[in-house]
């Protein structure tokens, strides 16, 4: 799976499964090299193991939801000590955003329309 093979809305199994939310505020610096990260971290996270899924969207003023779904938080760790990753979120800190926050949720709801 590649970002651009990734569906508008996550398609995840019954639940239980675990969702970290990622909710930013972009800078306006570099958004050339913002893309290209964000394009190659959402293709690196498609081929994790245990990864399910992710939605994501931005608004005009630069703030950003991306959620990611996963089969397990051993899963979510493996990703969070990922080489590339750890070097992309350091260049987030230092570049790209004003402010974030993450959290990570369990999901034991899930229902769709149609």
């Amino acid at each position: 799976m590649t970002a651009e093979s990734l569906p508008p809305l996550a398609s995840t199994p019954e639940p239980p499964y675990w969702a970290v939310i990622f909710t930013n505020e972009r800078r306006p610096d570099d958004p050339l090299g913002y893309a290209e990260a964000a394009a190659r971290m959402m293709s690196l996270a498609a081929e994790q193991p245990g990864f399910l899924g992710c939605e994501s969207v931005r608004d005009a003023d630069g703030v950003g939801i991306t959620v990611s779904y996963w089969r397990d938080p051993e899963s979510i760790a493996a990703w969070r000590r990922d080489v590339e990753h750890l070097a992309a979120q350091a260049a987030g800190r230092e570049r790209w955003y004003r402010a974030y926050r993450l959290r990570v949720a369990q999901v034991v709801r899930d229902a769709s329309f149609p």
